[in-house]
């Protein structure tokens, strides 16, 4: 009884994935972030409250590991002076479930004072939401009915994000040509580092 409830909640999640719609978005995203972090000298700012800022802070570390420069900026202390982290030709990647997240749209009006013509890409459910209407460009988790028996607690909204930061983090690898000797630049310490060294041919 308990495995196949189990069964029920991977299926549930790893539907959820496929149902990720696969659009021009994600291209749009990449090249949006590849041309002000890579060519303009800028970086990539995550963003996000509660679970999606946990999704956020993963991404960022995610990003800068694989050769473009990142950091997460919380949308609370963003009103409290940490904002002056955002300088020109950064992008701003917001992730709300909702769309409607008060400290997300208010962190737009904030960067937009400071650097009013920031790009934005933003990771939500409703493409119809405000916070989407905001946006440079909008990526749709495909709004998934949360696995949580109570529909509310973020579970398989938070996987489909985690997942479209992937997705982004490849397709920019890919388009930087990030090798292994790049790898092994940003990550001297432990198992990964080491392969990355062995695969680049830098271990003696």
């Amino acid at each position: 009884m308990v495995l196949e409830e189990i069964k029920n909640i991977l299926q549930h999640e790893a539907q959820a994935v496929s149902n990720i719609p696969a659009t021009e978005d994600f291209i749009n995203a990449v090249n949006l972030i590849h041309e002000y972090v890579h060519q303009k000298g800028g970086k990539l700012i995550t963003s996000g409250m509660g679970k999606a800022g946990q999704i956020a802070i993963n991404m960022a570390t995610t990003f800068s590991s694989t050769g473009t420069p990142s950091c997460f900026l919380h949308p609370s202390e963003a009103q409290h002076g940490d904002l002056g982290i955002v300088q020109e030709n950064d992008v701003l990647l917001m992730i709300s479930n909702s769309g409607k997240t008060r400290e997300i749209i208010e962190l737009i009006d904030l960067a937009r004072g400071l650097r009013p013509n920031i790009p934005i890409v933003v990771i939500t459910s409703n493409t119809e939401s405000v916070l989407a209407k905001e946006a440079n460009v909008c990526i749709s988790t495909g709004n998934p009915k949360e696995v949580c028996i109570l529909g509310l607690t973020p579970t398989t909204s938070t996987t489909t994000m985690t997942v479209i930061g992937d997705v982004l983090v490849v397709l920019l690898m890919k388009k930087i040509n990030f090798s292994n000797t790049d790898y092994a630049k940003r990550h001297h310490g432990g198992y990964l580092g080491h392969k990355s060294r062995e695969a680049a041919g830098l271990n003696k």
